[in-house]
């Protein structure tokens, strides 16, 4: 970040927008802005309570759950469609559409096919994460130096051994990215449907303290959650950055 012509490291502009963040809930312009010392301090006292656990457990496991389906699913579809055309033409007007649709609106049908529990929740965390993962592991494996693929035929590799030792380590910089981009938006995905198909979770402290006006609570549970998913991001970040020699290599 630069500001003045002086260029700040990442943990700078963090501060400065938290500096910001204080003088404005100092200010009391607005009571849904409590100051950010407020916040920490109530952050402190919900961690060790049973139900800010609960939730935390609840919103974890269909996180985790979501995006392992929209990696499991999405990355072999992705590297499929670039493989064949055939395939690649078949899938990709309705992974453009997905992309680009309001998933929200699908919430309602999920909840009438598969009920108002945590199945519903997952599903919809693994819809708003797989196309893009879908998209990128497709674009990573259509940028593969064609030599590599013949090569493997040329030394007998059965499609097993091509897909798993040439087409996925190959377009491993672009799944990752995909991956990444996938997270933050399976975020989004896991606080809509406990909000919308089942208030569980950080969904229902969402809806508890925003109910009373408690905005303190609600946005040390916000801090909590944009952490999570800045977190998970920069190491995905970081691990695209390992193998980021693979580009370069085909």
């Amino acid at each position: 970040m630069t500001l003045f012509g002086y260029r700040l490291p990442g943990m700078s502009s963090l501060l400065l927008w938290g500096l910001l963040w204080e003088i404005v809930g100092q200010a009391g312009l607005t009571f849904f802005i409590p100051p950010l010392s407020e916040v920490l301090g109530t952050l402190f006292e919900i961690l060790g309570t049973a139900a800010f656990q609960k939730a935390l457990f609840e919103t974890a496991y269909a996180f985790l759950a979501g995006v392992f389906f929209a990696i499991v699913i999405g990355i072999p579809t992705g590297i499929l469609m670039g493989k064949s055309r055939l395939l690649d033409e078949l899938l990709l007007p309705w992974v453009n559409v997905f992309l680009s649709a309001p998933l929200t609106a699908l919430v309602p049908v999920l909840m009438v096919l598969f009920g108002f529990g945590m199945k519903s929740i997952i599903i919809t965390t693994t819809l708003f994460a797989i196309w893009i993962i879908i998209l990128n592991s497709r674009a990573g494996v259509r940028q593969i130096n064609r030599s590599l693929v013949e090569m493997a035929h040329s030394f007998g590799a059965s499609p097993t051994d091509a897909f798993f030792k040439i087409y996925f380590w190959a377009a491993l910089p672009e799944i990752l990215g995909g991956v990444r981009i996938g997270v933050i938006r399976a975020v989004k995905g896991v606080i809509i449907g406990q909000l919308l198909i089942s208030i569980v979770g950080f969904g229902a402290l969402f809806e508890l303290y925003s109910a009373n006006f408690l905005m303190g609570h609600f946005w040390a549970v916000l801090i909590v959650l944009f952490a999570l998913a800045f977190t998970i991001s920069e190491f995905l970040a970081y691990l695209e950055r390992r193998v980021s020699y693979y580009a370069a290599k085909r």
